[in-house]
């Protein structure tokens, strides 16, 4: 959802002008900020491909609609993410690159979510949706209160609300 102001659930809407470039010099970044950083880059690529699979899995709107709220802000926070990561001078590789980690889509999953359809395919998708925003938030939490740079545990907040905002939504479909 997003406002006049272009800041959708705490962030600005993808291809806004709400939010600002992240700022700072390398040396304000803590390892562990380029670490959650890094760590977010490589969850969003993994669950995107996930919310893509929605609109040809299921008809229902509320499934939709989910889906496509979860994937702006994954998106918006894959673009914040690797711009703090340049402005951190970390390097454009990815080091989870093959890992499977909690809150992760394997790729046997996807494929699994593939096959599935209608009432199946929710099943599926609230399990690897609710990993993901719990573990996303998690970890976020940790950044919030071990981060460094400003613009890095702020972006660490706002994916903590927005993660639970939407585990809230996830809830009242799929009470799990």
């Amino acid at each position: 959802m997003s406002g006049s102001d272009g800041v959708l659930m705490g962030r600005a809407a993808p291809g806004s002008t709400g939010t600002p470039a992240p700022t700072g010099t390398p040396g304000s970044f803590s390892p562990t900020d380029v670490a959650w950083l890094q760590l977010t880059v490589a969850m969003a690529e993994r669950l995107l491909p996930v919310l893509e699979l929605v609109p040809a899995r299921t008809t229902d709107p509320a499934w939709r609609r989910l889906a496509a709220q979860i994937e702006a802000i994954e998106r918006a926070d894959l673009d914040r993410a690797r711009r703090l990561l340049a402005v951190a001078g970390a390097p454009a590789t990815n080091p989870h690159e093959g890992h499977d980690m909690p809150g992760m889509v394997t790729a046997e999953q996807v494929t699994a979510l593939r096959a599935a359809t209608g009432s199946p395919f929710h099943r599926l998708l609230a399990g690897h949706l609710r990993a993901h925003l719990a573990q996303a938030a998690r970890i976020a939490g940790a950044e919030q209160h071990a981060g460094a740079h400003p613009a890095t545990t702020a972006m660490a907040g706002a994916v903590v609300r927005d993660g639970n905002a939407a585990l809230a939504r996830l809830d009242r479909l799929d009470p799990g």
